[in-house]
């Protein structure tokens, strides 16, 4: 049973592993891609995200707490300079791990491709602004209709002539047909 691992140590020392998870992350900072397995893709993100969220605060102290686990000047440069200003603005999920269809040749292990999410341009829509922060909350209904509560909130002007666009919108209500009196048989 695995209860409590969160580690998977790659059937490496812990040497060999930081190692490996270093270069990996040196690699895809400075290519923006890079295929492996997909186990080491999900354990570099694990490694890769926390350096790229501690890029964003472009200090000192920060620079050098990223440099002890990159270990690599260029990469270190690239990250603080083009990485950094193009992820500001994301709140996590830096990276995207595309599984491939092949497998390896000689231990037939599934493919990947681990890549930072901005460079791709195949998913982002062209023309599109980007969308301003929303704040997400549970209540409240949809962001286009205002109820009636916020109009009366409003300019007394804006509010007469929101509840006139809604009673010109609404179709004319019919009054009931009168029925004709039935004759009931006492039989």
């Amino acid at each position: 049973m695995r209860h409590g691992k969160k580690v998977n140590h790659l059937g490496r020392k812990t040497a060999h592993r930081h190692a490996l998870l270093s270069n990996m992350a040196s690699s895809l900072i400075l290519n923006k891609r890079i295929t492996t397995t997909v186990a080491k893709a999900k354990a570099l993100r694990k490694y890769v995200e926390p350096l790229l969220t501690k890029a964003k605060d472009d200090t000192t102290h920060s620079r050098r707490t990223v440099f002890s686990y990159l270990q690599n000047k260029e990469s270190l440069k690239t990250l603080f300079g083009e990485v950094a200003s193009k992820i500001s603005d994301r709140p996590g999920g830096y990276t995207r791990i595309i599984k491939l269809g092949d497998v390896r040749l000689g231990d037939n292990a599934e493919m990947c491709l681990i890549e930072l999410v901005d460079y791709n341009t195949l998913y982002t829509k062209d023309g599109v602004a980007k969308k301003a922060k929303t704040r997400r909350s549970r209540r409240g209904g949809k962001k286009g209709e205002g109820t009636e509560a916020e109009a009366a909130t409003e300019a007394p002007e804006a509010a007469v002539e929101a509840k006139a666009e809604k009673k010109a919108k609404a179709p004319a209500k019919k009054a009931p047909a009168k029925k004709a009196p039935s004759k009931k048989s006492k039989g």
